[in-house]
């Protein structure tokens, strides 16, 4: 499964997450596939993945945190991408060490399906960034939902991409940045050679995509 983690060794044109501590909903979980990645330690192949948060409440001035979407008031959105690990030291391993109370032993971080993770309630610590002259929407930290709160009604609907078994009708609806993304991957192009994807590979080299400039 391209959404099986494990131990193996913006632009301020449309409403923002304000920062601050919000409840919030899993509702998508996108394979991203394996880019190559530069950092600290040079460049390497990676399995990326996005996980996305529907967020309830108000803002500090009292406004709902929705946003006008053909008529239609949706809770605003906000993603993180993540290298497919469960590694020690992984992001994902650290966020959801968090958002469950405790660290995964060593059997469950053998495999971990992220697609567990779609309808699951925490809370979203949100902090908010400037890079050049560009402002973004962070996810700092996620944690359990309290106890004595209540779960808002779910309004987006969940979406799983799983690059193994694509959904075609899940991967149109992305946007096209994303798309084109996802298909500069080599798991999208051996499917996209089969029998029943070869007439989707797009072999066109994309610009560089800022994830946090594609709203949901």
């Amino acid at each position: 499964m391209g959404l099986i983690a494990a131990d193996n060794g913006g632009n301020s044109n449309f409403k923002r997450v304000p920062s601050g501590s919000h409840i919030a909903r899993c509702f998508s979980v996108i394979d991203l596939g394996t880019h190559l990645t530069s950092g600290q330690y040079g460049e390497k192949n990676q399995h990326k993945l996005r996980l996305a948060f529907e967020v309830f409440g108000d803002d500090d001035e009292g406004q709902p945190l929705t946003i006008d979407v053909d008529g239609k008031e949706m809770p605003l959105t906000i993603n993180k991408t993540y290298t497919v690990s469960l590694h020690e030291k992984a992001g994902l391993r650290k966020d959801l060490a968090a958002w469950r109370g405790r660290d995964f032993t060593d059997e469950e971080a053998k495999a971990f399906d992220v697609s567990k993770l779609l309808g699951a309630y925490c809370m979203l610590n949100v902090v908010i960034s400037e890079t050049n002259g560009k402002t973004y929407s962070n996810i700092a930290g996620i944690a359990p939902l309290h106890k004595q709160m209540s779960k808002p009604e779910p309004i987006h609907a969940n979406q799983k991409l799983d690059l193994d078994n694509v959904d075609m009708d899940v991967f149109n609806s992305l946007h096209e940045k994303l798309q084109d993304h996802i298909k500069q991957s080599p798991e999208w192009k051996r499917f996209a050679n089969t029998s029943t994807g070869n007439q989707l590979i797009n072999n066109d080299a994309p610009e560089p995509i800022d994830f946090d400039e594609i709203p949901f």
